[in-house]
């Protein structure tokens, strides 16, 4: 038995790098077989304890090695509302697969890989189907994985489940954070059209606080609701510059490409398109902002980040095709200033080498400024990856709900927040996160819902 994963199809990089399809082409029937026999079903599998959703991963692969596609589906939509999505972006490599037993000798197995042909060979007729209704009604606000995920749950215990949605269409980060070339749109409506056949409602172009409140949500007959707004508040550096033309978040850059087309030419979204990009950030949203500048026409796009490769806080597969593509990963350098022209453009960033010191609060090594080592990066268009934080409307406009001083939302050890019957969680409570720990944080708050609907939890 082969010690390395079943290799995947991927488009080449100098094609798809003039394309926004998706780069990784998924296994056949007969590759995901073979990498399906690569499990040795472990009688106490410790790759489950890394599963944020839990996930029965060896029976589920089981499924697979005999042939039996729709069961492995089954199987693995027992606790995962959402596995087409989960098999293409989650970080497999830091979680499930860094606990399986394969990897003491060799490579681990592509539980990713195989989620995502589980999901691929069910079709829309094998999603869940609606169950009876217990007469209760739940309102989710937030259609992003946290609340999708725990209107799911909540559906399969009867619960008349509504989502609120503020954009046009659900999938909240799914949709407006991760470019179609790792995540595409039709396969998040397909996840979402089984929710809804489970007999979740949603409703687009609700703005909770605005639209309506929390109260009045509640006036309208809700026993409880999810709170799963997220965290869409671009940070920045602070520096001078900032404001020029050129300059975006890469919330909006990447929003405006892939939730309204600015990429295309029959759309009539503006977007500045450059020609020479300095991505600021070493996350996974740096690497699909400057995948995707390049994709948009960029000649060269840098990745500016102030520390090392080591300390990089992105997918190695995310990094790995960014290097692929020809990205340029300018490290251990920090930006001081955003310089612009004469027209209140973009022309340069004045940037600092860096060294790494001693590790900070984060665990990673502090970067520490080098002396007289400033330099200039010609560049045309900046965008700023620098992670985001929750916003402030919901927590603005219900009484007793409270946030920190990064505007996470404050819950209890039931995702109770001070106001009774108001759950939350996902990034609105632990800041711009993972999607899978969005969807672990939505399991969890169903289950708590569940539990203060049925009174073993105390109406504070």
């Amino acid at each position: 038995m082969t010690l390395k994963k079943t290799p995947i199809t991927e488009q080449p990089p100098l094609e798809r790098i003039k394309n926004f399809a998706e780069v990784t082409l998924g296994y056949s029937a007969e590759e995901a077989k073979a990498e399906a026999a690569r499990c040795l079903n472990c009688k106490n599998p410790p790759c489950m304890k890394g599963c944020p959703v839990g996930v029965k991963i060896p029976k589920f692969i089981t499924k697979i090695a005999e042939g039996d596609f729709s069961g492995a589906y089954s199987v693995v939509s027992e606790t995962n509302a959402l596995p087409a999505v989960c098999g293409r972006v989650c970080p497999q490599e830091s979680q499930c697969e860094k606990l399986c037993v394969r990897k003491h000798k060799g490579e681990p197995v592509a539980i990713g890989r195989l989620e995502r042909f589980a999901a691929e060979f069910s079709d829309s007729a094998e999603k869940m189907a609606a169950v009876a209704q217990n007469g209760k009604k739940i309102a989710v606000i937030g259609a992003g994985p946290a609340g999708l995920t725990c209107a799911g749950d909540l559906a399969k215990l009867g619960y008349d489940v509504t989502v609120f949605e503020a954009f046009h269409v659900a999938g909240g980060v799914l949709v407006y954070g991760i470019p179609e070339f790792r995540l595409p749109m039709d396969v998040v409506q397909r996840e979402i059209y089984g929710l809804e056949k489970a007999g979740v409602k949603i409703v687009t172009n609700f703005i909770a606080g605005r639209t309506m409140t929390v109260d009045e949500l509640f006036a309208e007959g809700f026993e409880a609701v999810f709170v799963g707004t997220g965290a869409g508040l671009p940070k920045f550096l602070g520096i001078a510059g900032e404001n020029l033309n050129g300059v975006y978040s890469a919330n909006e850059f990447l929003t405006r490409i892939n939730l309204m087309g600015a990429h295309r030419s029959d759309t009539d979204t503006p977007i500045v398109k450059s020609k020479n990009v300095a991505v600021i950030g070493g996350g996974n949203v740096a690497m699909d902002a400057a995948r995707c500048a390049l994709r948009t026409g960029a000649e060269h796009v840098s990745i500016v980040y102030r520390r090392g490769r080591d300390e990089m806080p992105a997918r190695v597969e995310e990094i790995h095709h960014a290097e692929e593509e020809g990205i340029d990963f300018q490290l251990l350098v920090n930006p001081l200033e955003v310089i612009g022209d004469e027209n209140g453009c973009v022309k340069a960033l004045r940037c600092v080498k860096m060294v790494l010191g001693e590790p900070d609060a984060s665990g990673r090594r502090r970067p520490v400024e080098v002396a007289n080592s400033e330099f200039k990066l010609e560049t045309d268009g900046v965008i700023m990856a620098l992670g985001t934080s929750p916003n402030p409307l919901v927590a603005a406009t219900t009484v007793d709900l409270t946030a920190d001083k990064n505007g996470c939302l404050e819950v209890d050890e039931n995702m109770m927040t001070k106001r009774a019957g108001v759950f939350a969680g996902g990034d609105a409570v632990t800041g711009a996160a993972t999607v899978i720990l969005a969807m672990g944080a939505g399991k969890a708050a169903a289950a708590a819902m569940h539990r203060y609907i049925s009174g073993e939890i105390e109406n504070i």
